[in-house]
C-alpha cells in the first residue's frame, strides 16, 4: 500500500468490531512506527500505554467523548467499541512542551493501522481527570489523546466539499461522507 492509499483510508472510525482483539504484539508494533518517528529536538518526550483488556477498555471508554461534529450520532454501543487503546501521554519530566510530537506519532500509528487492516480514531475530548485516576497516572505524564483502534464497522468515503462546507454526514445507508477541501482551494498562489 503507498502512501497516498494509506492517507485516504486512514479515516476516523467511530464503529468498531469490538469482539475481534488486536493483539499485545500488534500494538507494540504500532508503537514501533510512533517511536522512530520524527521528534522536536529529538527530545522523544512521549509515553504510550496499551490497552486490549475488555474491562481496562470499559474504563478507558467511559472517560472519552466520542462526537461533536456529528449531530445526533451517539458513541458506539456495546459490541461496537474499540477493540483496544492507546493512550498517548507527555513526560513533563523531560518537557513541558509535546509541539506536534503527538500529532507526528498517532499519524504514524494510524498509518501502521490501516496497513495492517485496521480503523482508528484520535480523541482528544476526554475526561483525563476520571482518565489519571483509574489509570493511576504519575503527576508527571500528560495525556495528549487517546487512540481508538479496531476493525472498522462501518463505511467512510471522501467526497468533495460543495461552497465550503466540511461537515460530516451520513447518507441513508449510513455511509460516513467526509468532505474534502479542493488543492485549487488549498494551494496559495502568492
Amino acid at each position: 500500500m503507498d502512501v497516498k492509499e494509506l492517507a485516504t483510508k486512514n479515516r476516523s472510525y467511530r464503529r468498531f468490531q469490538e469482539n475481534d482483539p488486536i493483539s499485545p504484539e500488534k500494538l507494540k508494533s504500532l508503537v514501533e512506527l510512533a517511536r522512530l518517528s520524527a521528534s522536536a529536538g529529538n527530545l522523544q518526550p512521549l509515553k504510550f500505554m496499551l490497552s486490549h483488556d475488555p474491562v481496562r477498555n470499559g474504563a478507558i471508554f467511559s472517560c472519552l467523548r466520542w462526537e461533536s461534529f456529528i449531530k445526533n450520532f451517539p458513541a458506539p454501543g456495546q459490541g461496537r467499541r474499540p477493540a483496544a487503546y492507546i493512550v498517548v501521554f507527555g513526560d513533563t519530566s523531560i518537557t513541558k512542551q509535546f509541539w506536534c510530537n503527538h500529532g507526528i506519532a498517532a499519524q504514524s500509528i494510524l498509518f501502521g493501522a490501516v496497513e495492517m487492516g485496521f480503523g482508528g480514531y484520535i480523541l482528544t475530548d476526554i475526561d483525563r481527570q476520571a482518565l489519571s485516576g483509574f489509570l493511576r497516572i504519575p503527576e508527571h505524564l500528560e495525556i495528549l489523546l487517546v487512540i481508538a483502534l479496531g476493525l472498522p464497522r462501518e463505511r467512510l468515503v471522501i467526497t468533495d466539499a460543495v461552497d465550503g462546507k466540511v461537515t460530516y454526514w451520513r447518507d441513508i445507508n449510513k455511509v460516513h461522507h467526509v468532505p474534502k477541501r479542493s488543492l485549487n482551494e488549498i494551494i496559495l498562489d502568492l
